[in-house]
């Protein structure tokens, strides 16, 4: 991200200099109020990540006003600046909280040297505070390790593009991991070592998207007491992550793409421009060609964001990933949750690999952690599945009083996604029935269901069915 620098020297003469010094390096944007009315104030409001400031400009006592700083929600890095060069003072100021304390009268390559020193320490600062103190592993390539085919001929397209700077736009169904995917493509990109920075556009109130996207600066509007960094000066260097992007209010969406077509933000109330370096990647689970129909998305904004688009396939079209899927969860919540559960049983297996899984991968992590939670012994038994696994078959309409009624995993989908789910399962059980009954001789099972072979076999691999599973069956 931009290291913000804040001066607010005594000697304006000294501090023109030195913003005239480090200007000149990289990725720093300088802010100066020594010269300003309240220029405390101003240090305060603003959203530093090093303060270098004049001793005689912090409140009495010293040591409340160090404490200020050191406890303002950035963390910012206190460089102080005194007129007496002596050592007991230079000790008081540490020892009242600040970072480094330097002689104003050293000359101005000194004390360029010395800022310069503090901006890479707080670099590394950066760098060490974007590892998960959860200790969860880095999201890496081999996690989309995968045996179905359409899955491998996606991770193709991923590895293709991942070493690129180009725009992104990720669909799928809720669930299906695209924020974890983008996570992937920035540790597998030159951007690796920057900030991935994700924003999910759906979450946060229309009259603050904007702020959170771009910053403000302090008494931008009503409730505004001090600036704040938007998430594209986050990324800086970086990645930026748009989730949700289709719930982007349409203003927002204009000024979006001021921002792709330049790469420059203008927080509310600045009155200039930045640059960031950032790469963007979007993602949504709407058809955005349906919403710009609708008139709900912009078209040139549409157009510039799917450059590249990726789609994630719905876990019930790769159901040869679910066992092994299954079983990196159970080791993933076996350490998170305590539980000494080993393995799932085959009949388990079984059902999980029937189920249709609207919810995607996040549903199937939290029917495995739910499972692990109520199972007794070091095994995963259909007992231990939540009450969808246990209701009657999908397509038992009637009820024992003869009473017709819609099955409850209905609610809430259109006609169309009910049919496609009934067809699935009715085609899915049918093939198995045939591919047992020829052993897996595809030529023998597209006769028994009246089909040519190139359209079973792509049928079987839509359903995520291999036909060595059916070769030493018997019919």
């Amino acid at each position: 991200m931009l290291t913000r620098l804040i001066f607010a020297l005594k000697n304006t003469e000294l501090q023109r200099l030195l913003e005239n010094t480090i200007s000149m390096v990289a990725d720093v944007q300088i802010e100066s109020f020594g010269h300003k009315k309240n220029p405390w104030q101003k240090v305060v409001q603003s959203c530093g990540d090093i303060i270098v400031i004049s001793d005689s400009l912090i409140p009495q006592p010293v040591e409340s006003g160090i404490s200020t700083l050191n406890n303002l929600p950035e963390n910012p890095t206190t460089v102080i600046l005194h007129d007496i060069d002596s050592a007991e003072k230079q000790a008081q100021l540490v020892a009242a909280g600040a970072d480094a304390v330097l002689f104003s009268g050293i000359s101005i390559k000194s004390l360029s040297e010395a800022i310069e020193a503090t901006l890479e320490s707080r670099r590394q600062f950066f760098q060490l505070e974007r590892f998960d103190h959860r200790g969860q592993a880095k999201p890496k390539i081999n996690d989309l390790k995968t045996k179905s085919e359409i899955m491998q001929i996606f991770m193709n397209e991923v590895q293709q593009v991942a070493p690129s700077d180009s725009l992104l736009l990720i669909t799928g169904e809720t669930g299906v991991g695209k924020e974890h995917l983008a996570k992937v493509i920035h540790a597998e990109s030159p951007r690796a070592a920057g900030p991935f920075i994700a924003v999910n556009t759906a979450a946060l109130p229309e009259q603050l998207l904007e702020s959170e996207l771009f910053g403000h600066k302090q008494g931008a509007f009503t409730g505004a007491t001090r600036s704040r960094r938007g998430a594209f000066e986050q990324a800086h260097g970086g990645t930026i992550f748009l989730d949700e992007i289709g719930e982007m209010p349409l203003h927002l969406q204009a000024k979006l793409l001021r921002v792709l077509q330049d790469y420059e933000i203008r927080p509310i109330g600045a009155e200039k421009s930045t640059w960031v370096d950032v790469r963007v990647i979007a993602a949504t689970n709407r058809n955005l060609e349906e919403e710009v129909v609708k008139g709900n998305f912009r078209k040139d904004l549409f157009y510039r964001l799917s450059v590249v688009t990726l789609h994630i396939p719905s876990l019930r079209y790769r159901r040869e990933d679910i066992p092994a899927l299954a079983r990196r969860f159970l080791m993933h919540y076996k350490h998170k949750i305590g539980r000494d559960v080993r393995q799932i049983s085959e009949p388990t297996m079984k059902a999980l690999c029937r189920y249709d899984w609207p919810g995607n991968i996040r549903e199937l992590m939290n029917v495995i952690e739910r499972s692990m939670l109520l199972c007794k012994t070091d095994e995963i038994s259909l007992q231990d599945l939540p009450g969808v696994f246990h209701s009657e078959d999908f397509f038992s309409l009637t009820h024992s009083n003869g009473e017709k009624t819609a099955p409850s995993n209905w609610k809430g989908k259109t006609l169309s996604q009910v049919e496609q789910e009934v067809t699935d399962e009715v085609e899915d059980l049918y093939l198995r029935m045939v591919l047992t009954k020829s052993q897996g001789r595809i030529n023998r099972a597209a006769q028994l269901a009246g089909l040519n072979p190139r359209g079973l076999y792509n049928k079987m691999k839509r359903l995520g069915l291999n036909k060595e599973d059916f070769k030493k069956k018997t019919g």
